[in-house]
């Protein structure tokens, strides 16, 4: 959601810890709302005060949210608490392109993908063993088709989540093993969309724009990804984006 930096186009990064405004508050909440139907089986927020703000809806209120500092922003060492005007003449006196550029003390691109990757395969690992879980408790109950599964009702099925979703096994792969939350921030999501495009080789939605595809989210933007894991090699799995920096709820 937006503080007062965002509205004032001043960078946070990592080292400015600025709550919600109310504009923010208002955003988050209109998130919840727009998610209201999505029953997620983990939730993970960055540990930063604009991320922890985010608000459960119904089907999160007995979820432990996992605060987790791979998801922070990028740091921009000296940058931060500056216009973000101050970053793009630094980097212009440097002979840099802006995104790319690393003002002293902050994190490389690298860096910030390194941390998404891990993160990731992390979650990966998480999958799995909620897979295996349930898997388990389907043999121990028989006609029973195990808590752990769960059917969401996503908010977007116009933008082709339903077909993407029931593509195989006869629609069997809505039931899914995990729906996991991620609450991060905007120069992160996108190293770390870049991360699944460029090393994983997600696919896309054919009206996404290259534009699109390297933009910042808007303040609470949702973006929503199906991952099919294979048990013998996880950190090769299938990726799908539905849908990408989504703001309807605005």
């Amino acid at each position: 959601g937006e503080t007062r930096y965002n509205k004032d186009k001043i960078l946070q990064g990592q080292g400015v810890d600025e709550p919600l405004s109310d504009t923010g508050f208002r955003q988050a909440d209109a998130a919840g709302v727009f998610l209201r139907n999505v029953k997620f089986t983990h939730i993970f927020s960055s540990d930063l005060l604009r991320a922890k703000q985010a608000r459960k809806n119904k089907f999160c209120k007995d979820l432990e949210i996992k605060y987790d500092a791979r998801l922070r922003e990028r740091k921009y060492g000296v940058a931060e608490g500056r216009p973000l005007t101050d970053l793009k003449a630094m980097a212009k006196a440097a002979g840099e392109q802006c995104p790319s550029f690393t003002p002293s003390g902050g994190e490389t691109l690298n860096e910030v993908r390194g941390r998404a990757r891990d993160f990731f395969e992390f979650l990966c690992q998480l999958a799995v063993e909620a897979g295996q879980k349930e898997q388990k408790m389907h043999s121990a109950a028989s006609n029973s088709l195990g808590t752990s599964e769960v059917q969401s009702i996503f908010p977007w099925t116009n933008h082709g989540s339903e077909a993407e979703l029931s593509s195989d096994n006869g629609g069997a792969s809505k039931l899914l093993d995990a729906n996991i939350l991620v609450v991060s921030h905007g120069a992160y999501m996108r190293n770390w969309i870049g991360y699944f495009v460029s090393d994983l080789n997600c696919t896309l939605p054919a009206t996404l724009t290259k534009s699109q595809l390297s933009s910042v989210s808007p303040n609470t933007g949702v973006s929503h990804f199906t991952i099919k894991l294979d048990n013998e090699n996880i950190l090769k799995p299938e990726i799908n984006c539905v849908c990408l920096n989504q703001d309807s709820h605005l």
